[in-house]
C-alpha cells in the first residue's frame, strides 16, 4: 500500500518532510497547502503535488495521511481536525505551547482512534538508536547518568524567538525527549535548570534565553544533564553519552566527510553538519518509514501525543526552575 500524504506548511521544516516523503517507496506527497501560495507551489511542483486548500485536503478521500508543519499555535486545531477526517496525523512539535491545551487535543486523538506521531525526530537517528540498542542489549549495564549537548551553529531571528515559546519549549524540548528515550523507562522526578543570554543581549529583550544547562533526575537517583547554546561557532553540535553499571556508550558529532589528515602541523579533520537539515537527513527518512509502518500494521505510535505532552511538562518545569531558583518537582 502506498500512503498518500499532504503537507501542510511549506517552509524550512516542510522541505524537509517532503524530501523525506518523497525518498520513500510507500510513500506519495499528493497535496501541499500553505497560507502563501507560491511557498506551496514550489515544493508541489518539486514532488508532483498539487496545491490544495486544508479544508479541501480535510474531504480529500485520495489522502491518507496529513504532515503538520505550520506555525505551533496551529498545531492543536489541525490535529483535531484531520482526527475526526480520519486522518493520520504526523505533527512537528510542539503540539502546543500550553498544557492544558495539548490534554484536550490528545483527548479527541484518543476519542477518535487516530493515529498521531509527534516529530521527535532525533529518536531515528542512526547513531543515536544505536546508543539505545546498547542500552537495550544489556551492554551498558544499568543506566546512571547521561549526558546530551545540543548546540545551534547560530540563533533563529528574532521575530521567530518572540512566538517560539522560549528556547526551552522549542531546542530544550528534542532533548527533553531524548533523555526519557534513553532512561530505560523510568521518569523524571525533578528538573533543575539555568539559564543566561550570552550570544545575544536582544534574545534576553525578546523574553528568552539563548545558553541553558539541566539537570534531570529521576526517583531513583539516576540524572541527565543537557547543555545548550544557540551559538557553536564551529558547526552543528550534537552529541550524547549514556554511562551505565558495566560502561559507557556514546554518538559523536557528525561531519558530511568523515575524515581526518595529519600532517606534521598537527591532526585536521571537516567541520560538522551546518545544520539539523543535513545533520538529520536519515533521521527524516527514518521517522517517516516508521509513520508509515505504523500506520499500515497498526501498531501503537511513538513518539505518541502523551510524548509530546510530557516533554512539555519539563520545559515548563524547566522554565519555573529558572524564574524560582529552585529544583521543580514532578507530580
Amino acid at each position: 500500500m502506498t500512503v498518500n500524504f499532504a503537507l501542510l506548511g511549506a517552509g524550512r521544516i516542510g522541505r524537509v518532510h517532503a524530501k523525506a516523503v518523497g525518498s520513500n517507496p510507500d510513500a506519495k506527497l499528493v497535496a501541499v497547502a500553505d497560507a502563501f501560495p507560491a511557498a506551496a507551489q514550489s515544493i508541489a511542483a518539486q514532488h508532483g503535488a498539487e496545491v490544495r486548500t486544508i479544508d479541501e485536503i480535510e474531504a480529500a478521500r485520495d489522502i491518507h495521511a496529513v504532515i503538520i508543519c505550520t506555525p505551533t499555535d496551529t498545531h492543536a486545531d489541525l490535529i483535531e481536525k484531520f482526527a475526526r477526517a480520519g486522518k493520520a496525523i504526523f505533527c512537528e512539535k510542539p503540539v502546543d505551547l500550553d498544557i492544558a491545551r495539548v490534554k484536550a487535543c490528545i483527548d479527541v486523538v484518543k476519542e477518535t482512534d487516530a493515529k498521531l506521531m509527534v516529530g521527535f525526530n532525533r529518536r531515528f537517528d542512526p547513531h543515536f538508536m544505536a546508543v539505545k540498542q546498547a542500552i537495550d542489549d544489556g551492554r551498558v549495564g544499568k543506566v546512571e547518568m547521561i549526558t546530551i549537548t545540543s548546540r545551534d551553529p547560530g540563533p533563529p531571528p528574532l521575530d521567530y524567538i518572540s512566538r517560539s515559546g522560549g528556547i526551552f519549549r522549542d531546542m530544550t524540548i528534542h532533548d527533553f525527549d531524548m533523555a526519557r528515550f534513553l532512561l530505560d523507562g523510568e521518569e523524571i522526578a525533578s528538573v533543575s535548570a539555568h539559564a543566561a543570554v550570552l550570544v545575544d543581549p536582544a534574545i534576553g529583550a525578546a523574553g528568552d534565553h539563548d545558553s541553558v544547562t539541566v539537570i534531570l533526575e529521576t526517583v531513583t537517583g539516576r540524572q541527565a544533564v543537557i547543555s545548550n547554546s544557540r551559538r557553536a561557532t564551529y558547526g552543528y553540535d550534537q552529541r550524547i553519552e549514556v554511562h551505565g553499571s558495566f560502561g559507557s556508550a556514546s554518538a559523536e558529532n557528525q561531519r558530511p566527510i568523515s575524515i581526518e589528515v595529519a600532517t606534521a602541523e598537527g591532526y585536521t579533520r571537516p567541520p560538522l553538519h551546518d545544520f539539523f537539515m543535513t545533520r538529520y537527513t536519515e533521521a527524516y527518512a527514518n521517522e517517516i518509514a516508521g509513520f508509515i509502518a505504523a500506520i499500515e500494521s497498526g501498531a501503537l505510535i511513538s513518539p505518541s501525543g502523551e510524548d509530546g505532552l510530557l516533554a512539555l511538562q519539563l520545559a515548563d518545569a524547566a522554565l519555573e526552575s529558572v524564574r524560582t531558583g529552585r529544583r521543580v518537582t514532578l507530580g
